[in-house]
């Protein structure tokens, strides 16, 4: 459980760009309609979660601000991972407060998370993280379902790097 920080602007294209402006102060405009719009993206987030097929029972998602606020339980440190980084990796938000509750916890480790940088490959990540680029298979299995191809990373976006297995 925690707070996980993302880059704001950089992922996958969830909200239109009526919902990605913030709200404006206006005569016409109120609170009400900034809560209608928090609901209907956190709508939106809470689709792509179950979208993916990731497991989590009870799944509640609210938004206060750019931070996505995510609740529920997982059946593993993993499922867990996953859910945290389907959130974070959309734009417009830039963190993720984690209130999932992990069933049966495992004695596994926790998974570390990287930030891709401009020039990076899931074989150049393998390596620094393993010593070893042919192990990239590793952090796109990781990484699924959130990844579709290895080959479609993108800089800003976070991946989980699993310790491997002996």
């Amino acid at each position: 459980m925690g707070i996980f920080s993302f880059l704001k602007n950089a992922g996958a294209k969830l909200f239109s760009k009526e919902e990605e402006a913030a709200p404006k102060t206006t005569e016409t405009s109120s609170k009400p309609d900034a809560g209608i719009l928090a609901q209907k993206k956190a709508a939106l987030l809470k689709t792509a979660v179950e979208g993916l097929g990731l497991n989590v029972k009870n799944l509640q998602v609210s938004l206060e601000g750019d931070t996505a606020i995510v609740s529920g339980e997982v059946d593993s440190q993993a499922e867990r991972e996953k859910v945290i980084l389907a959130l974070g990796n959309v734009t417009g938000i830039a963190a993720v407060d984690d209130r999932l509750t992990v069933n049966a916890p495992e004695p596994e480790a926790e998974a570390q998370f990287y930030e891709v940088k401009k020039g990076d490959s899931l074989s150049k990540i393998a390596k620094q993280f393993y010593g070893n680029a042919m192990k990239y298979p590793v952090i796109f299995e990781a990484n699924k379902p959130m990844l579709k191809d290895p080959d479609l990373i993108y800089p800003g976006q976070v991946l989980r790097i699993p310790p491997l297995e002996d």
